[in-house]
């Protein structure tokens, strides 16, 4: 390409640019304005529509509830260990297993003392042959009352000796205090067993504690009799349980107040030790027209929505009650079957035009 061509290109491109200037500074004919109008209003009108999401207006439960965390504890649970000392000479529970109330679980050595109680009941005989002949003797004036009466403490003496090496002979057996699970065993036959011995552990977890704390400020809305329901990890349900008793005081470091329920724990479903999140209804309106917080706009002291009608957002007055976390009870103001505006509050006017993109 020569340099002749190429300046013919350069002026062509400038003229095409300053007659395309000139033109757009002359006078525009009628039809040429209203297209120009056409199209800033219409981009004007694209602009000035919001897309918002609503809900429509019905009545349900509104429930007023707060959740605490707390721990599944067993209704019972005890250290076993023997009330005396001896080597272990039987085991009779399997670990892990069911155990009834009074099952023998296991037991040291009483050789010396079955033998004792063997001679006491020997003599027992003897005393109350004595005893017999004694009183026979007493009707006919053939002894005296007092010879009597020294035959028969006697008697009643070598009965609470027999009592005694009984009652020692118990303390060789550990039994089950009560119906549970029992655990890991801690020691085998043969060794040697002290009162501070732990043998198992034995746990009642039919039913189970619900134990947890409360904030101050709720502490008159939670008594015995009180409802609840908690979940765990690992279940999608919640579980059901009632209070029965909370602590008589404050805790004046956390300001919180500790508290327990029951859980029936059918079948010992729940294991306790378990980390629990513990949900309790303050409050329970029936027909309630509750919103979601974030479609109430503050306004100089007042509360207001906005509903759509006819493709407009129109603003409303409402009254409040009941607030939750996350919904708001309205008193007055708005009606079953209202479309009420959920997003997009802050930049609502009036008669400003709306679209809905999802209706709940």
């Amino acid at each position: 390409m020569n340099k002749k061509v190429k300046w013919g290109i350069v002026i062509f491109i400038a003229c095409g640019l300053a007659g395309w200037g000139i033109y757009s500074q002359l006078p525009k004919q009628n039809a040429e304005l209203s297209q120009i109008d056409k199209i800033g209003k219409g981009n004007k009108t694209k602009k000035n529509i919001l897309n918002v999401n609503a809900l429509r207006i019905h009545t349900g439960i509104l429930t007023d509830e707060f959740t605490v965390s707390g721990n599944l504890l067993p209704d019972e649970e005890v250290d076993l260990s023997f009330e005396t000392s001896g080597q272990v000479v039987e085991i009779g529970f399997k670990e892990g297993s069911q155990v009834k109330k009074g099952q023998l679980l296991a037991k040291v050595n009483d050789r010396k003392l079955q033998a004792e109680l063997k001679r006491l009941q020997a003599q027992l005989k003897l005393a109350n042959d004595r005893v017999y002949r004694q009183r026979t003797l007493l009707q006919h004036d053939a002894v005296s009352q007092e010879a009597y009466e020294q035959v028969r403490t006697e008697l009643e003496t070598l009965k609470a000796e027999i009592d005694i090496v009984k009652a020692q002979i118990e303390l060789t057996e550990l039994r089950a205090p009560f119906d549970g699970v029992i655990g890991l065993r801690q020691i085998s036959v043969g060794a040697y067993a002290s009162p501070s011995t732990v043998i198992s552990k034995l746990t009642r977890i039919i039913p189970l504690k619900v134990e947890f704390s409360i904030p101050e400020r709720y502490v008159n809305e939670v008594n015995p009799g009180t409802a609840l329901t908690f979940t765990v990890d690992g279940y999608l349900q919640s579980f059901p349980a009632k209070v029965y008793a909370k602590e008589s005081v404050i805790d004046e470091n956390t300001h919180t107040l500790k508290v327990r329920a029951l859980y029936n724990n059918p079948n010992g479903r729940l294991t306790p030790g378990r980390y629990a999140s513990i949900n309790l209804k303050k409050q329970e309106i029936p027909d309630a027209i509750a919103i979601p917080a974030e479609a109430i706009v503050p306004e100089m002291g007042k509360d207001k929505v906005f509903l759509y009608k006819s493709g407009k957002a129109r603003p409303v007055e409402v009254t409040v009650g009941l607030r939750t976390e996350a919904r708001v009870q309205v008193l007055k103001g708005l009606q079953v079957g209202d479309t009420l505006i959920t997003s997009g509050t802050l930049q609502l006017r009036t008669d400003l035009p709306v679209v809905l993109d999802r209706v709940d």
